[in-house]
């Protein structure tokens, strides 16, 4: 499909001192300020009620700021009626009309926007092609699986070339495998059209795989808002470090800053070596998190800043690693990827084993009780 021309230098969404509150007292969104860059995919990441939802829908039009403005192409859209946005949107339930047709659902936004019937019958054409559902054209709703629906949806959303399309948990009611094939369909859409895509998920993985950027929203605030690299590899609060991936955490009191590391006496007594993140001052409660993958077992002397004796709780074969759940620091679920790899260790259950890791892979953030 045709790529209308952009201004790159303008963001293509821009939400000003946004905040919203549903009953005159209580914020669920808190002073919103984000850009959103023009052919970018961004994705929205949260909990349950963390607000990423009401974000998605004062974009939309369908809930109305408490305070703010919302731009889009740096024009408010505030006094705009949804329908008059132009932004495609793609929901969980698909939201096909179950009496007309695959062409017939597809050729409805065209229609309303009254684009010649040559027009109409070409785009269609063009959009069932785009998702691979040429020949699907006469068929129901009722008529396809899931995955077939969610592609019929996703083709309705761009049919008309809008400037955004909006997605709010669209692949949520699939099985797994399709999931993730469905995941990298739309990546790839994405990447064809350089259409801005504004999409919402719980689902970590699945915003790691597809996002240019993630922003992480709890409690109304965004959290972070990064690359899924840096979100993963550099996450700046213990809120983040715990959602996103899997995270080995010990809490714990600064003791010592030297330069941009600090000293962290843990709980159980241990003193571990940590990169300075979010503490500032000695005597700081603080919570460390560290990467499973980052931990290396039976480390050569002096290899490592950090090591400890622990005694292995679990072992869990899961193809491509050994996921090890160690004793370490007083930490009972301190877990370790061991690759599966020619002359991997053998563990066993009980085994007493070393542990260890650098400085710099464990981060010391604020603290999360």
């Amino acid at each position: 499909m045709a790529v209308s021309e952009v201004d790159n230098d303008k963001p293509a969404v821009r939400f000003e001192q946004i905040e919203k509150s549903f009953d005159g007292e209580t914020l669920v969104i808190k002073d919103l300020n984000l850009e959103i860059a023009q052919g970018e995919f961004l994705t929205m990441l949260g909990p349950s009620g963390s607000g990423k939802t009401t974000t998605l829908m004062m974009l939309a039009g369908f809930e109305t700021p408490t305070h703010g403005e919302i731009y889009l192409e740096e024009q408010p859209i505030g006094s705009i009626p949804p329908h008059k946005r132009n932004i495609g949107m793609v929901f969980q339930n698909y939201a096909l009309f179950p009496h007309m047709t695959v062409s017939e659902n597809l050729a409805y936004p065209l229609q309303v926007r009254r684009q010649k019937k040559s027009e109409i019958k070409d785009r269609v054409a063009e959009a069932l092609e785009m998702v691979e559902l040429g020949g699907f054209d006469v068929r129901f709703p009722a008529q396809l699986s899931g995955g077939q629906q969610q592609r019929v949806a996703l083709a309705r959303a761009l049919v008309f070339e809008p400037q955004l399309v909006l997605m709010d948990e669209p692949l949520g009611a699939l099985d797994k495998n399709l999931r993730e094939q469905m995941q990298y369909e739309i990546k790839h859409l994405h990447e064809s059209l350089n259409v801005t895509v504004v999409y919402v998920t719980h689902d970590q993985s699945e915003a790691m795989t597809m996002s240019n950027r993630v922003a992480v929203f709890n409690d109304g605030v965004i959290q972070q808002l990064s690359t899924p690299d840096i979100l993963y590899e550099k996450p700046e609060n213990a809120f983040v470090a715990q959602f996103i991936g899997e995270n080995n955490r010990f809490s714990g009191e600064v003791t010592e800053i030297i330069s941009d590391r600090c000293m962290v006496k843990v709980n159980s007594g241990e003193i571990v070596k940590a990169l300075k993140v979010n503490v500032h001052n000695t005597g700081d409660r603080t919570t460390l998190s560290l990467r499973p993958e980052r931990v290396t077992l039976n480390p050569a002397e002096g290899s490592v800043e950090n090591t400890f004796e622990g005694t292995v709780q679990e072992l869990i074969y899961l193809g491509d690693h050994l996921r090890t759940r160690i004793d370490v620091c007083g930490n009972d679920e301190f877990i370790v990827k061991v690759p599966n790899a020619a002359g991997r260790l053998e563990l066993k259950k009980g085994q007493q084993i070393r542990v260890g890791w650098i400085s710099e892979d464990c981060r010391a953030l604020d603290f999360l009780p």
